[in-house]
C-alpha cells in the first residue's frame, strides 16, 4: 500500500491472494520442436494419436481465463505476434519480483524475441523494469520465489544457463534476499516443473527428480512438501498456480496430486489443458503473477 492505494504490481511470494496475472493469446500457436516436453509428444504421436487442434487450444485457454476471472483476478495480455508464436507462455520472457520486472534472455530460437512483447507490456502498464538478464540465457520459469526472502533459481543448460542464473541470483542477494542456484534435469525444462509453492510453508514438488541437497535446503527452511510422483511431474503436474485463500489452479492430468491437495482442504480447479501440456507448458508456464498480497 502507498498513500492508501492498493499496490498495482509486485510479488514477494507465489501463493498469497492473486490479484493480477499476465497471460498471452495463443492465436498463432502450433506444435513445433521446442524442447524435451513437446519433443516427446511429437516423437510418440504415431503411437499415442495426439494431434494439435488450435480451436481446442483456444477453448482450453479460455476456460483457464474464466477460472482466473471467477476468482477476482484481473487478466492482462501480451500482444499476439505471428512470429512469436509461443510468447503466450508468459512465464519465461520475464519474471515479476518485489522490485519490478526482470526481463529475461531466452535461448530457444523460436522465442529469442519474446522480450519485445514483454518490455512493451511493462512499459505500457507503467510497471518498472528491475533488471535485464544479460550474462548468458535466463528464463522466467527458473525464477521461483518459494517464500518471502527466498528464491530458487534453476538452470538446465538448454534453456537457462549457469551464468545467467548466477547473475540473477547476485541481483537478488543485493536486495537482501537469499538465492539458491541449482542445476536441474533438461527433462523438466525449468525449476517450476519441479517445485511450486502452494501455501505458506507448503509446496508441491517432485523430490525424486530434485538433487537431494536441494530438497534438504527446502525442508531446512521449514517448507513441507506435497510430493508429486514422477509419472505426473514429467507431464507438468507440478506446474500449478496457487490462487490464494485455499484455492489452486491445477490441471486434469494431475489426478493423484489433485486428490492429495483436496485431502488437505484445498479447492482445486482442474481444467483440461492437454493442448498446452503436450505442447510444452502447464498453467504456471502460461502465466506471470503481476500482483499478489504480501505474505
Amino acid at each position: 500500500m502507498a498513500d492508501g492505494q492498493p499496490k498495482a504490481w509486485g510479488i514477494n511470494n507465489d501463493y498469497a491472494k492473486l490479484h493480477d496475472v499476465l497471460l498471452g493469446k495463443p492465436e498463432f500457436y502450433r506444435w513445433v520442436e521446442a524442447g524435451p516436453l513437446i519433443g516427446r509428444t511429437l516423437a510418440n504421436a504415431d503411437r499415442t494419436g495426439h494431434k494439435f487442434g488450435l480451436q481446442l487450444a483456444m477453448q482450453q485457454h479460455s476456460e483457464m481465463v474464466s477460472i482466473y476471472e471467477e476468482n477476482g483476478v484481473t487478466c492482462h495480455y501480451l500482444d499476439a505476434d505471428e512470429a512469436l508464436h509461443r510468447n503466450f507462455f508468459a512465464r519465461d520472457s520475464s519474471a515479476m519480483t518485489p522490485w519490478g520486472a526482470l526481463i529475461c534472455h531466452m535461448q530457444l530460437k523460436v522465442r529469442r524475441a519474446d522480450y519485445v512483447t514483454a518490455i512493451k507490456f511493462y512499459q505500457e502498464a507503467g510497471i518498472p523494469i528491475w533488471n535485464f538478464a544479460t550474462a548468458g540465457h535466463f528464463e522466467g520459469g527458473d525464477f521461483n520465489i518459494i517464500e518471502p526472502g527466498r528464491v530458487l533459481i534453476g538452470y538446465c543448460g538448454e534453456r537457462s544457463e549457469k551464468a545467467g542464473s548466477e547473475q540473477v541470483a547476485d541481483w537478488v542477494r543485493a536486495e537482501g534476499w537469499e538465492a539458491v542456484v541449482a542445476p536441474i534435469s533438461r527433462e523438466f525444462v525449468h525449476m517450476d516443473g519441479l517445485i511450486v509453492p502452494l501455501a505458506e510453508k507448503l509446496a508441491v514438488a517432485c523430490v525424486d527428480a530434485m538433487e537431494p541437497w536441494l530438497v534438504d535446503i527446502v525442508r531446512g527452511w521449514g517448507i513441507e512438501i506435497v510430493e508429486v510422483e514422477y509419472r505426473e511431474a514429467k507431464n507438468l503436474g507440478v506446474n500449478l498456480v496457487a490462487l490464494g485463500n485455499g484455492k489452486v489452479l491445477s490441471m486434469a492430468g494431475a489426478t493423484e496430486l489433485n486428490a492429495k491437495m483436496r485431502a488437505l482442504g484445498f479447492e482445486v480447479y482442474d481444467p483440461d489443458m492437454s493442448m498446452f501440456t503436450l505442447g510444452g507448458g502447464g498453467v504456471h508456464c502460461l502465466c506471470q503473477a503481476l500482483c499478489r498480497d504480501d505474505a
